[in-house]
């Protein structure tokens, strides 16, 4: 039976356009969905948009027309970007969607019933900005901790009884120590609760764009209470008991920025102990980008495009480079000089130039046909094809633990060593004094390009493909699986090899 894999992006607030914050988190977990499918897990991958809230009603009121007419129009923004970055996500849900309201309205009413919601009136300092409230203590200069204007609000208001799940919530921290991830970000959650939680508030009364409170529709449900509980909207909670929901839930990770953990790592873990549903299993906070050193931010005019990205440098590209450049937790810095150096060293001087110069050989030396590992290796042939063959479980461990960029730099490892295995080898010089020798040097040195198009495959989908196009391996030969079936190339014939990473070359400007 297969293991089941359940990843969530954060769901997309729409009150703007996707950008490369947006786009880096469900890079993330398109790599783990398709690293984990390649790897026979039976695999679900959530994204969407979240569609309620002050915030929302504002923008649409700014455009001139109806919250649903904006947020109809913003959605398909997100929806282009997951098509255009080539993302395999298996659902796409807008948490304005009719079984999302039955969703949000049940996980209420689970709530209610249970006692653990109370009608009271709420006066504090609110951000729009950030859907958060906040205390007197935490403001800085007057605005929230994330620079945004508060205003201060007094409504009536439901009352979730956070306080209550102080202690619970320390005690479930202390029994998972990988909750969350990095540990740095564990600890500033650890401190926040032990801090002191109060009751929160989960209605508003001053808007009404959002879920109505059941039995009380002059309220509307507060918008992270709603936008959280599309995670279970999603694998069909309101359903009957054996549905999608008990296959899936608890779900495996939830990726999120760091900027919205409190509510990912106390908020939601509360709800649902409160609700008796499962905790997710792991919240992984990834960090920021900076654009060539400078924070990003609309009015510095330097928020970074990332269909932008993709038309000028290419996809493939631009997937490997946000994996690759920052070590995944950490926030980074975008720079063009850092991109263009990652195309032309990483891609077209390392893997590009390896594959193009093994192919040509066997293309031109042995009339195509793809020739089998040597029957007698030397020392160099085994130390190349058994740190070939570490790769896979070295990789396993790294994506399980989000490590993206060290799973690149593994296989580039062993990519540098696949070149300096050639320029030892030189395979063009043995064609004149062992042609059994070089057949043998080629063929370890296909086996190189086949499992490394394998295992490039999360990052890289479309160049991959093409690599193992080129070599011959059929659709269902890409599984991991195979990564083991070393000489299954043997006899095939390939055709006139072509490049696959070009040279990214700055253009001149007149």
């Amino acid at each position: 039976m297969q293991q089941r894999y359940y990843i969530t992006t954060p769901i997309y607030y729409v009150n703007d356009n996707p950008h490369i914050g947006h786009a880096y988190t469900t890079l993330a977990c398109d790599v783990l969905a398709r690293f984990k499918r390649l790897d026979d897990y039976d695999v679900l991958f959530l994204t969407g948009t979240d569609e309620h809230g002050q915030k929302v009603q504002m923008a649409a009121d700014k455009a001139g027309i109806s919250p649903k007419e904006f947020t109809d129009k913003v959605s398909k923004n997100f929806q282009a970007l997951t098509e255009k970055m080539n993302f395999s996500n298996d659902y796409f849900i807008r948490t304005t969607e009719p079984r999302h309201y039955d969703s949000c309205q049940k996980i209420w009413k689970v709530l209610m019933d249970k006692g653990h919601i109370s009608l009271s009136a709420y006066s504090g300092w609110y951000s729009v900005r950030d859907e958060a409230f906040f205390a007197e203590s935490e403001l800085i200069e007057g605005k929230a901790p994330t620079g945004a204007p508060v205003e201060w609000v007094e409504e009536p208001s439901y009352f979730f009884n956070l306080s209550k799940w102080q202690q619970p919530l320390l005690d479930f921290y202390e029994k998972h120590p990988e909750f969350v991830v990095p540990e740095s970000r564990f600890n500033e959650i650890k401190r926040f609760v032990e801090g002191g939680l109060r009751d929160l508030s989960i209605s508003r009364t001053t808007f009404d764009w959002g879920v109505p409170v059941p039995s009380d529709p002059e309220h509307v449900i507060y918008v992270w209470l709603d936008a959280l509980t599309n995670y279970i909207t999603a694998v069909n909670w309101t359903e009957s008991e054996r549905g999608e929901f008990y296959k899936w839930w608890p779900a495996n990770l939830h990726m999120v920025g760091k900027d919205i953990l409190r509510f990912h790592a106390v908020y939601w873990p509360a709800f649902l102990m409160a609700a008796g549903l499962d905790l997710p299993n792991r919240i992984f906070a990834h960090g920021w980008w900076t654009n060539e050193g400078k924070k990003i931010s609309k009015s510095l005019g330097n928020v970074i495009d990332p269909l932008a990205l993709i038309e000028e440098y290419g996809l493939d590209q631009i997937r490997y480079f946000l994996m690759r450049e920052v070590p995944f937790g950490r926030d980074g810095d975008f720079s063009k000089i850092a991109l263009m150096h990652r195309i032309n060293s990483d891609l077209a001087n390392d893997l590009g130039n390896l594959s193009q110069r093994v192919l040509s050989q066997v293309y031109k030396n042995l009339a195509g046909e793809i020739p089998a590992l040597p029957k007698a290796p030397t020392q160099d042939d085994t130390a190349l094809l058994k740190m070939l063959s570490a790769l896979p479980d070295k990789l396993r461990d790294q994506i399980d633990n989000q490590s993206f960029h060290e799973a690149l730099r593994l296989i580039w490892v062993v990519i540098a060593e696949a070149n300096k295995y050639v320029d030892k080898q030189a395979p063009w010089s043995l064609k004149k004094t062992d042609t059994s020798r070089m057949s043998g040097v080629l063929g370890v040195l296909v086996e190189v390009v086949r499992c490394v198009s394998l295992l490039i495959q999360p990052f890289m989908p479309h160049a991959s493909s093409k690599l193992l196009d080129q070599i011959k391996v059929n659709p269902e030969e890409r599984q991991f699986a195979f990564l083991e079936d070393m000489n299954s190339l043997t006899g095939r014939i390939i055709d006139k090899p072509e490049g696959v990473f070009p040279r990214y070359q700055l253009m001149e400007k007149a």
